[in-house]
């Protein structure tokens, strides 16, 4: 029978069909002898119906009219192979994959076949097996529509008593394949996106909706996961941990988008499952409570993670309910859900004294410092726009166990290593963006933007509300009248009523709240201790919080950020005598746009993911401290922390930032200079330039052991530019010379050894730091550069008198290069004049 199979027949026929359709139907066993026509018979009966319903409709009534899916199950039925169900499972996805015809997707869909195939027992421990069973059901989900949904069902009058697909689909949700996983997720949101409103009762009904819990606690697991590799990641600091960790975030933000697009359905009842167990299976019992605890507590989830998992939670997951029941909570006391959680808070004594922020307090700003501690500044209420004597912020320490959530990420902010400033940032910031946070959330937070707190006070002016014009016209904004709206005041009752979260009051004014804010973000911009990424990324977050410049900071602000800026520009003016001043300026321009883009970007510049994996100091541990690479680190550092203190100032005076710092123009080389005399221009050398021997010495040198060579040395500095020159005697050009070797002026720290008065010794750095020219992409945590090695050479002069004019050639023209930095930078240096 199955030799002439083979027989010579137009393949792309009816008949063809037909001939299949016999042989196989006269097939009563599927056994090793026969098994490769049933499966070659079954491929090409999918090929052929596809054919047929683009060109033939004839193709597919045979198939109707010979009932051939009933076949195939009796195929299935009669089957002792695996392959055969393989191939069975692989033509019925082809067919319902490439079927564009309604009414051939009705008929599949009907009489009961597809349903026994979706509940048929097959051997799933065979791993090709369930792939082709789960790309079968997916493909069955690609179909459905609010028509076909209806043909694999059951119902009981107006009911869904049984829905084979969805369920069979759901059990491999926790598969511990990812394919299997992603396919099975697929297949849900093609239900979901149905809109059906039996289907969507049916799949929020016990025990289907355990799904979403399931979900949850499976996601829970993947973030105690990511946790403990995070943990783990300063005992194995290499690059497979990274990659283990960059893996794991990229599996937990597919969870979340997951949970994104379930939520876009727009199915209220599931919206809300999942809205409950994120809160009550993560956030409230084990992702607040990890935000304070000991070092050796045995939380599942470090306070780093935590941070990373709210931002990605309140960045991906656009559930309003969720978002403001996560900015309500943050106005609890830690204790309220450590409570729950078997955590032990972080050395916290109550006191007599403890500020509790349901008391009305008698304050104008309140700022985190260390973890427990408020630094309050209590002015008298008639002097209270006075600066204090000294510029010193009057302080009382609070021993208190009853610090907010969100004072603790401020305690964070201004104490906190640079992950848990970073991520507290993040935090902060990320509730400033989210879309679906109230306003008078992010009021009660303190992190609403002027502009929309003076927005909103000028419509309840408009509309006659008596306290929102008094506050818009007065000379503070906001008065101890302020109280959290009804809006919050909902968020904070449903806490309570649904979630059990009954401890501690949230009825502070929302000016204390901003002023504890600002408080910590100026103290943050004053640290010495953080990496300048993260200050960077403070000064975005007040350049959002405060777009009326001056009128908002208080004096004690402004004093704060002008002390640090004087600090870090006392420092700059001697980097002006440094290594690097060759780059000074340079470094300066090209940080000065970057720090202008970041303070003004609509976003902050990192993702969450930034926080786990930050991006690592460029210096290792074979590197000398006193090389120039670490000083060149230390500059690059410094200027950034400058340029960003001297645009806040700029900021704070009410200016608008310039496209560029205030440089001086460079100026043409004097006439009496040696680098004129020489014959360079503003170009400088190259090798191979020719140059005159007016002020050149002749020397020697050995880059190589034993082979010693002749050159003329010269030093020159062309405006902030300048070189150590070694060039060869032209023989046939009196008094002029080749440049051979040209290496930067600046750090050649020149020495006359103390043995041999004719030997100078210099220090030869590179000519450009590395990091500068990094590539703008990389993975966070993987930051690789060159480390150099600076060079060394020892000039051998003719004699004494030589060694010391080269000596004090090379002083000459470091002093003039330093002040020519000097004066270009004198408008950048004195921005209070």
């Amino acid at each position: 029978m199955w030799f002439s199979f083979w027989r010579s027949r137009d393949r792309f026929s009816l008949d063809e069909l037909r001939y299949l359709t016999n042989q196989l139907q006269k097939v009563q066993i599927v056994n090793d002898v026969n098994k490769d026509f049933v499966i070659e018979a079954l491929r090409s009966i999918a090929e052929l119906l596809t054919y047929g319903d683009q060109h033939d409709s004839s193709f597919f009534e045979f198939f109707m009219e010979k009932q051939v899916m009933g076949e195939f199950i009796r195929i299935l039925k009669i089957s002792k192979t695996v392959t055969v169900s393989l191939q069975l499972l692989q033509t019925i996805s082809i067919l319902i994959q490439n079927l564009r015809r309604e009414h051939a997707i009705y008929y599949m869909f009907s009489n009961e076949h597809v349903n026994y195939l979706i509940t048929y027992s097959f051997d799933f421990r065979n791993e090709e097996l369930l792939s082709y069973y789960i790309s079968f059901l997916r493909a069955i989900s690609g179909k459905l529509n609010k028509n076909t949904i209806s043909l694999l069902l059951k119902t009981q009058g107006e009911e869904v008593v049984s829905f084979p697909l969805y369920v069979e689909a759901i059990r491999f949700a926790f598969h511990e394949e990812s394919m299997v996983r992603t396919a099975v997720r697929a297949i849900t949101l093609n239900v979901y996106h149905v809109g059906d409103e039996f289907v969507n009762k049916f799949i929020a009904s016990a025990p289907h909706s355990d799904y979403f819990s399931n979900l949850v606690s499976f996601f829970r697991d993947q973030c105690i996961n990511l946790s403990k590799l995070f943990s783990e990641r300063p005992k194995n600091p290499c690059s497979e941990s990274v990659s283990a960790m960059l893996a794991k975030v990229d599996e937990i933000e597919d969870n979340l988008y997951y949970f994104s697009d379930v939520i876009s359905a727009g199915i209220p009842v599931v919206g809300s499952l999942i809205t409950d167990n994120i809160l009550q299976l993560l956030i409230l019992p084990l992702l607040f409570p990890a935000l304070q605890i000991d070092a050796d507590s045995n939380l599942k989830i470090g306070a780093v993670t935590s941070l990373y998992l709210l931002c990605c939670i309140l960045r991906i997951v656009k559930i309003k309910d969720l978002a403001n029941t996560i900015a309500a909570a943050l106005l609890y006391p830690l204790e309220t859900f450590a409570a729950n959680s078997e955590v032990k808070i972080n050395g916290y004594v109550s006191g007599n004294n403890c500020a509790n922020e349901s008391e009305e307090p008698l304050v104008d700003s309140v700022t985190p410092v260390n973890a427990g501690q408020l630094c309050v500044d209590i002015p008298n209420k008639a002097t209270s726009s006075q600066v204090h004597p000294g510029g010193i912020i009057a302080e009382r320490d609070f021993s208190c166990s009853h610090l907010s959530l969100r004072e603790t990420l401020l305690s964070y902010v201004t104490d906190g290593d640079d992950a848990r400033a970073l991520g507290s940032l993040s935090v902060l910031a990320t509730l400033l963006q989210t879309k679906e946070l109230d306003e008078s959330m992010l009021d009660g937070l303190g992190i609403l933007p002027q502009r929309k707190q003076h927005k909103k006070l000028l419509l309840q002016a408009l509309v006659g509300e008596g306290s929102g014009e008094e506050q818009l016209f007065s000379f503070e904004s906001g008065s101890a009248r302020d109280s959290i709206s009804s809006e919050l005041d909902g968020y904070l009752k449903k806490l309570k009523e649904q979630y059990g979260v009954s401890i501690g009051g949230a009825a502070a004014s929302p000016r204390i709240r901003r002023n504890q804010v600002l408080d910590a973000l100026v103290k943050l911009l004053c640290r010495s201790d953080i990496s300048t990424e993260i200050l960077w990324d403070g000064g975005w977050l007040l350049r959002q919080l405060l777009p009326y410049s001056e009128a908002e900071f208080k004096s004690h602000h402004l004093k704060l950020l002008k002390d640090s800026y004087r600090n870090c520009r006392s420092a700059l003016v001697q980097e002006t005598k440094g290594i690097w001043v060759d780059l000074l300026i340079t470094v300066l321009c090209d940080q000065w746009k970057k720090c202008k883009r970041a303070i003004e970007a609509s976003s902050p510049r990192k993702e969450p993911k930034c926080i786990l994996l930050p991006f690592q100091k460029l210096n290792s541990e074979d590197i000398p401290a006193e090389s120039s690479f670490t000083a060149g680190e230390r500059m690059s550092e410094l200027v950034k922390v400058f340029v960003l203190l001297h645009q806040l100032q700029i900021f704070s005076l009410g200016r608008t930032l310039p496209e560029q710092p205030p440089i001086q123009p460079q100026i043409d080389i004097p006439e009496i200079s040696r680098a004129r005399a020489a014959g360079l221009d503003v170009s400088g050398p190259k090798p191979g330039t020719e140059v005159k021997f007016v002020h050149a010495l002749p020397c020697r040198i050995a880059f190589e052991r034993g082979k010693e060579r002749h050159f003329h040395f010269l030093a020159v500095s062309v405006g902030t530019l300048g070189w150590v020159l070694l060039a060869e005697e032209l023989p046939l050009k009196q008094n002029y010379g080749i440049v051979r070797v040209a290496a930067p002026l600046a750090g050649t720290n020149p020495r006359i050894d103390d043995k041999h008065a004719r030997w100078l010794h210099l220090r030869i750095r590179p000519s450009t730091l590395p990091f500068l020219d990094a590539p703008k992409s990389g993975t966070p945590g993987e930051t690789r550069i060159k480390s150099l090695v600076d060079g060394r050479w020892t000039l051998a002069f003719r004699d004494d008198e030589s060694c010391k004019t080269a000596l004090s050639m090379i002083l000459e023209e470091i002093n003039l290069q330093n002040m020519e930095v000097e004066r270009r930078l004198k408008p950048v240096l004195d921005l209070e004049l």
